[in-house]
């Protein structure tokens, strides 16, 4: 008797086994692979930074408006009240570069691309700063000199008289705590803090920080959407940790979550805006949380 000969036909149940494997199952109206969808997994848990208006009256401190209105940061300093942190969460997931070393700055949301670049983010923000091609900002050529910043002309300009940077035992300048400041400098430290370079370490203001808190007061041209696509990006690729106290959450947080809500927005991704951003900068904010220590 001839042997048998063995059936080279796969069976349903095989095939579709084999095409899980080779390609994992993923809500691909949420994401842009099961990756993308991973890293959302690990990022869900995460907090937000989120950002304040400024409001006051056009008699209250005249001097921090005048160089909002000089510097076109009007959209800037009046985000949504509102954001949706599952859009943001997915926004911060799909722009996870799937490659090493690749910088990608667009994101992926509900079907629609999202750019971050600084183009696309100086358009969303009203155009604050037109450079020609090749041009930087004031404040880029000071940072990439080395000798672009005096600090003692910045400690003299933050500062209520008689303060200084804290400085290391050899006598390097390190930062500059927050009731050694004037008023003027915190409340532009709070916004920064809040819409541009976000962070809840408030105590103290480093001194890149202290630089661009410079930068300002002495109206030099910053390229402010570049600082924030830079931020964004940074954002996007913070690896995971975990909180010390509590193992299953993390101590991580994402910023700009009003502003990534009207970009996804803008470019036609529906929202539902949940959550408040953070108390705005008022008269009342700043006399209460800005005003130097008494001598």
């Amino acid at each position: 008797m001839a042997p048998r000969k063995l059936s080279t036909k796969r069976s349903r149940k095989d095939a579709a086994a084999e095409g899980t494997s080779a390609a994992p199952e993923f809500d691909s109206h949420r994401f842009r692979s099961a990756e993308h969808q991973q890293r959302f997994e690990a990022i869900k848990g995460w907090s937000f930074h989120r950002e304040r208006h400024v409001q006051l009256r056009d008699d209250e401190y005249i001097d921090f408006q005048e160089e909002i209105a000089r510097r076109r940061w009007m959209s800037l300093v009046t985000p949504m009240a509102k954001f949706d942190p599952d859009i943001v969460l997915e926004f911060y997931a799909n722009a996870w570069p799937k490659e090493e070393g690749v910088r990608d700055l667009r994101s992926w949301v509900r079907g629609q691309w999202i750019p971050f670049d600084a183009d696309a983010l100086s358009q969303f923000l009203g155009y604050p700063l037109v450079l020609e091609e090749g041009q930087e900002s004031e404040y880029s050529q000071r940072r990439n000199r080395a000798d672009g910043f005096d600090e003692e002309a910045i400690a003299q300009l933050l500062c209520i008289p008689g303060q200084d940077f804290a400085r290391t035992a050899a006598e390097r300048r390190v930062w500059i705590m927050r009731t050694n400041m004037t008023t003027l400098t915190q409340t532009w430290m709070t916004l920064l803090l809040s819409n541009i370079l976000p962070s809840d370490h408030n105590s103290d203001l480093p001194l890149p920080k202290c630089q661009l808190v410079y930068v300002i007061l002495t109206r030099m041209s910053i390229h402010v959407a570049q600082l924030i696509a830079d931020a964004i990006y940074l954002f996007v690729g913070m690896p995971p940790t975990r909180h010390p106290l509590d193992p299953d959450k993390s101590n991580r947080a994402l910023g700009f979550p009003a502003l990534i809500t009207g970009l996804c927005q803008s470019f036609g991704v529906p929202v539902t805006p949940s959550k408040v951003i953070r108390p705005p900068i008022t008269r009342a904010f700043i006399q209460k949380y800005c005003t130097p220590r008494q001598a």
